[in-house]
C-alpha cells in the first residue's frame, strides 16, 4: 500500500504538466513578466469587461462558484476511487506555509486533487473516460444520470483513448507504463526519480532565468529510461465487446511513445483501420526496442525524430496490428533534411518563444475531404491524406504569437482550420488580464484552392482568470448547428468556451460555462481537458472534479430553433480527430434553423423572414403551405445570388433545396454548406 501510494503521487505530480511535456521553459514560469507583444495584423477578439460574471468567481473544488449563459450543468458525476481527490489532505496543502524568503524552497508537495482526467471517446450509449491511471466507462443512456460503468486501473501516460467498433486504443507514453497494465511501476525508475526530485529542488531556489536556462538544458540532455522488457510505449489496444470487461489484446511498441494518437479511416480500406501516432517522450534505448534512434537527422537518418507513425490494425485479427511507415512530414521539400520546419526559439522582439518541431502534439484528420491538420509544436501543417498510409504535408505555417501548437479542428466544408496554442503547457495561469488575447488562443485559418492557409483572426476566450487557474487554449469540437460553424472548447480553470467561427475573420462568443477556482489559497491543477458535443449533449472531463454532463440552453446568440436543428444529427461513435463530416437532413427543423440565422442579419428583411417562418410553422400539416414554399425556391435563390454574406447564401441556398424537395428529410446536397 505504501508503494501504491507514492506512486500515485507520482502520478499528480505528472498531472501538472498536463499535457506537453516538451514545451520550452520559456513558457513555464507564471511568474516570469510578460514582454509587449506586436500589435496583430488580423482581428483579435476583445477580453470581457470586469463585469464578466466569470471574474471574481468563488473557489471550491466542489462548491465553487457557477457563471454559465447558453451552457446549462446537467450533472457532474465525481472521480471514482482510485481516481479522485484525497479530500481529507486539502486544507493541509493549501494552508501549508510557504518557505520564509531566502530560504530554500524544496521540492513541491503534490496537490491532493486525484490523478488527472483528460481527453474523451464516445460510443453509442457510452462515454469512455481517460485519465493518468487507467479509463472510466460511463453509460449516457439517460445523460440525467450518467452512471460508472467500469472503471479499468491501467497508467501509462495521459490516456488518451479512441473507439472503433469493439475496439478501444489507449495512448502509453510515461516510463511507468507496464504491458500487464500493473501499478507498481519499475524499480529502476526509483534512481531516476530521485535524480528529478533533486533536480526540481535545486530549481526551486533559482531565479526565473536561471529555472528556465536550467529545464532547457534537462530538456536536452533527456536520456533513455534503463531498458525494462516489460514497459510499454506507443498504443494499447482492447477488446470492448463487454465494456464492463475490457479485455488488452495487443499493445503496438514505438520509439518515442503515443502523447496522442489519431484513428484514421481510409475509404478505400475496408478490412483495416490506421491510427496516427504523436509522441512526445525521449527516444529509448535501442536496447528496449530494437531501431530506436534519438540521434540528429545528419547522423542517423532514421532517427526517430522528426517524424509521426502509422500503425495498421487488421479490424480481423487486431492481434496482428503494427507499424507500416513512419513518414517525414517535416522535411525540407528542396534538401530532405528531415529537419524541415520551425527550428524553435522567438520571431522577434516581443514576440512568442515557440517550440521546435520535432513531432505533433495531435493531428486531426477529415477523410471527408481528404485532409488532415497537424497541430505539430512549432507549426500548423496541412497533410493530404488521400493515401492513408503515406500522408503529405501541402502546408506548413508558424506564428510569432504562438508557443505550442496543440489541436486542430476543421469547419464542416473543410475550407478553414482553427489550431489552438497551448502556451505554458497547461499547467499555467495564461488568461490573466495581463496576458495578450492573442497567445495561448485559438488562430484561425482559411484554406484556398491551393491548399494554403491564410491567418484570418485570433480568438481567446475573453473573461479574465486568477493566476491561481491554469488557463489557455485545449480540446473542443464541433457543434452541428446548419448554417454556422460552432466551436465548444475548454479552457482548463478558464472552463468552456462557445466560439462562432462561421466568419474565420470575426469570430465571437456565443456561450461559456465556468467555475471558480479549485483552491483559492494556492494554484492548483484543475478545470476542463476536453470539451465535446455529442448526440444532444456537452461532455467535459473535468480535470479534478469528474465528467461534467452539460446541454445548450438559448440566448440571444443561440435560438431553440438552432438547438434542435442540432440534434437531429446523431453520431453511432465519435472520436472528435477523426472529424465527421455532418450532412443535415431536407426538414423544417433544419430551415427554421436558417431562418433564426437570416434574421439575425440583412439579406432577407426581417418581416420577410417571420412571413416565411409562418408558412414553416404550418407546412408540416398544411399542404398548401408547404406548396407556397415550394413556390419560393426559385426566389431565395435569386436572393442568394444577392446575400450580404457567404454564411447567407449558404443558408438561401440550404432553404430553396428543403422547400424544393417538401421538406422530405433527404440529405441535404450541398457540399459548400455548412
Amino acid at each position: 500500500m505504501k508503494q501504491f501510494s507514492s506512486l500515485k503521487a507520482a502520478f499528480a505530480v505528472a498531472a501538472v504538466f498536463a499535457c506537453s511535456l516538451p514545451v520550452l521553459t520559456a513558457q513555464m514560469d507564471h511568474e516570469k513578466p510578460m514582454a509587449t507583444p506586436p500589435t496583430p495584423t488580423v482581428y483579435v477578439n476583445p477580453r470581457a469587461p470586469e463585469s464578466d460574471p466569470r471574474v471574481g468567481l468563488k473557489a471550491g473544488l466542489y462548491d465553487s462558484g457557477v457563471a454559465a449563459k447558453g451552457i446549462e450543468l446537467v450533472q457532474t458525476i465525481a472521480k471514482p476511487s482510485g481516481f479522485a481527490p484525497d479530500v481529507d489532505k486539502i486544507p493541509a496543502w493549501e494552508n501549508a506555509a510557504p518557505p520564509a524568503p531566502g530560504a530554500p524552497r524544496g521540492a513541491a508537495i503534490p496537490a491532493p486533487y486525484g490523478t488527472t482526467n483528460s481527453d474523451l471517446a464516445f460510443k453509442g450509449k457510452y462515454v469512455f473516460v481517460g485519465n493518468y491511471y487507467g479509463v472510466n466507462t460511463y453509460d449516457i443512456t439517460d445523460p440525467a444520470h450518467t452512471k460508472l460503468v467500469t472503471s479499468m486501473v491501467c497508467p501509462g501516460g495521459q490516456g488518451d483513448v479512441s473507439v472503433y467498433g469493439n475496439l478501444l486504443f489507449m495512448s502509453v507514453e510515461a516510463a511507468n507504463g507496464r504491458v500487464d497494465c500493473g501499478v507498481q511501476g519499475f524499480a529502476s525508475l526509483e534512481e531516476a526519480q530521485k535524480a528529478q526530485a533533486a533536480q526540481r529542488e535545486q530549481m526551486a531556489n533559482m531565479s526565473a532565468e536561471e529555472r528556465q536556462k536550467a529545464m532547457a538544458g534537462m530538456m536536452a540532455n533527456r536520456k533513455p529510461e534503463p531498458a525494462e522488457k516489460d514497459r510499454v510505449r506507443g498504443v494499447r489496444i482492447f477488446d470492448i465487446s463487454d465494456v464492463t470487461k475490457p479485455k488488452q489484446i495487443t499493445d503496438v511498441q514505438t520509439c518515442r511513445g503515443s502523447h496522442t494518437h489519431t484513428v484514421v479511416i481510409d475509404p478505400k480500406d475496408k478490412d483495416n483501420v490506421y491510427i496516427y501516432v504523436s509522441g512526445s517522450a525521449g527516444v529509448r534505448d535501442a536496447k528496449e526496442l530494437t531501431g530506436c534512434s534519438g540521434a540528429s537527422p545528419d547522423e542517423d537518418p532514421n532517427t526517430a525524430l522528426f517524424t509521426i507513425v502509422v500503425i495498421q490494425v487488421p479490424l480481423a485479427h487486431p492481434e496482428l496490428a503494427k507499424v507500416v511507415n513512419s513518414p517525414r512530414i517535416f522535411s525540407d521539400p528542396a534538401t530532405g533534411n528531415a529537419n524541415g520546419l520551425w527550428k524553435g526559439g522567438n520571431h522577434g522582439e516581443g514576440t512568442q518563444t515557440t517550440s521546435a518541431t520535432r513531432g505533433c502534439h495531435d493531428i486531426t484528420v477529415y477523410s471527408a475531404v481528404g485532409l488532415a491538420a497537424g497541430a505539430c509544436s512549432g507549426n500548423g501543417i496541412l497533410l493530404d491524406i488521400s493515401d492513408v498510409v503515406h500522408p503529405k504535408r501541402l502546408d506548413a505555417v508558424s506564428d510569432p504569437n504562438y508557443a505550442f501548437w496543440h489541436s486542430a479542428n476543421f469547419t464542416n466544408d473543410g475550407k478553414a482550420i482553427l489550431f489552438s496554442d497551448e502556451w505554458g503547457g497547461g499547467g499555467q495561469p495564461r488568461c490573466r488580464a495581463t496576458d495578450p488575447m492573442q497567445w495561448g488562443a485559438d488562430a484561425i485559418f482559411s484554406i484556398g484552392p491551393d491548399k494554403k492557409m491564410t491567418l484570418k483572426s485570433y480568438y481567446k476566450m475573453p473573461a479574465a482568470q486568477t493566476d491561481k487557474e491554469n488557463c489557455v487554449a485545449h480540446n473542443g469540437s464541433e457543434i452541428p448547428v446548419p448554417g454556422r460553424a460552432l466551436h465548444v472548447q475548454s479552457w482548463y480553470q478558464g472552463g468552456i468556451s462557445l466560439v462562432d467561427w462561421t466568419d474565420p475573420a470575426h469570430p465571437f462568443e456565443v456561450a461559456y460555462f465556468d467555475r471558480g477556482p479549485i483552491s483559492g489559497n494556492k494554484f492548483a491543477m484543475g478545470g476542463q481537458w476536453s470539451t465535446y458535443w455529442y448526440n444532444g449533449m456537452i461532455y467535459g472531463s473535468e480535470i479534478a472534479r469528474g465528467l461534467d454532463v452539460l446541454k445548450l440552453t438559448p440566448t440571444e446568440f443561440m435560438t431553440e430553433d438552432e438547438i434542435a436543428a442540432a440534434n437531429q444529427i446523431s453520431f453511432k461513435e465519435l472520436n472528435v480527430q477523426d472529424q465527421p463530416k455532418v450532412v443535415w437532413p431536407a426538414t423544417y427543423i433544419t430551415a427554421k434553423a436558417y431562418l433564426d440565422q437570416l434574421g439575425r442579419g440583412d439579406s432577407l428583411s426581417k418581416d420577410k423572414v417571420a412571413s416565411i417562418k409562418a408558412l414553416v410553422n404550418q407546412a408540416g400539416t398544411d399542404k398548401k403551405a408547404a406548396a407556397k414554399l415550394k413556390g419560393m425556391a426559385g426566389e431565395l435563390d435569386k436572393a442568394a445570388a444577392t446575400a450580404k454574406t457567404p454564411a447567407d447564401a449558404k443558408r438561401l441556398q440550404g432553404l430553396a433545396e428543403i422547400f424544393r424537395k417538401n421538406a422530405d428529410g433527404a440529405p441535404l446536397v450541398l457540399a459548400s454548406l455548412n
